[in-house]
């Protein structure tokens, strides 16, 4: 290495040595995770967050605050992927092997630019989204979306402030365009958690209960502390 007057490809060769280093069938696992696995992580920790809110919102109104934000973490990937285009043609950043050699790269065919990682600001503009509904669920995605940024650079294929860049843009277009889109989705959601035939998407519960006014946001915390009274209310019951 040439000492640190590049930090960001210095820490490039020092993750990717790893890759260098590692037995053939770690890299093969990190290829197809970094590839596709932390992609599915946080798509399937977004349905579990779904499936625990419409069991578990204490109303109607809770759940119908949930489900829409946990609609709106997707289309914040979409659109922060949509927002990354113009970034990618304006910075016109190669990828790091066409510059850099002696790279163990791990995935073939890379041809786009570099900055920003898509895999990062899709996975971080999900695990966001799905934070903002439900914080352990959402830390959890945080640490994969993480983790998606850490094998690209390992895999090679990018740079340290491009997966950084990523991880940037999807929590500020999650975070900056939540208020809009959720705005915009409750209506929606709150119709299909009154219908008959679909409400069971949106809550478990009796989809013939009005809905509270409620935050869009609070059915995490909110519910808990209702469920919590109702369990008070059981047990003075009990013991009456």
């Amino acid at each position: 290495m040439a000492g640190w007057d590049n930090p960001d490809v210095d820490l490039l060769y020092d993750v990717n040595g790893l890759a260098e280093r590692a037995p053939t069938w770690a890299d093969l696992t990190m290829e197809y995770v970094g590839e596709y696995g932390t992609v599915f992580a946080v798509m399937l920790l977004g349905l579990w967050t779904w499936w625990w809110v419409r069991g578990n919102s204490a109303d109607r109104a809770g759940a119908v605050g949930a489900v829409s934000g946990l609609i709106w973490a997707p289309l914040a990937a979409c659109v922060a992927l949509l927002v990354n285009i113009p970034i990618r043609n304006l910075v016109e950043r190669p990828r790091p092997f066409v510059d850099h050699k002696g790279l163990e790269v791990l995935v073939q065919g890379k041809t786009d630019y570099s900055f920003v990682s898509d895999h990062a600001t899709l996975t971080m503009a999900v695990a966001v989204g799905i934070f903002m509904v439900h914080r352990k669920y959402g830390l959890i995605s945080i640490a994969v979306a993480v983790f998606a940024a850490f094998s690209r650079v390992y895999m090679g294929v990018h740079y340290p402030t491009d997966v950084i860049g990523g991880l940037a843009l999807g929590t500020a277009v999650a975070l900056l365009l939540a208020p809009l889109a959720t705005w915009l989705l409750t209506p929606l959601v709150r119709a299909i958690a009154g219908s008959p035939r679909a409400g069971f998407l949106v809550w478990a519960g009796d989809t013939d209960e009005e809905p509270q006014p409620g935050g869009a946001y609070g059915a995490h915390a909110g519910g808990r502390a209702k469920a919590g009274s109702g369990r008070a209310r059981r047990d003075r019951d009990l013991a009456a």
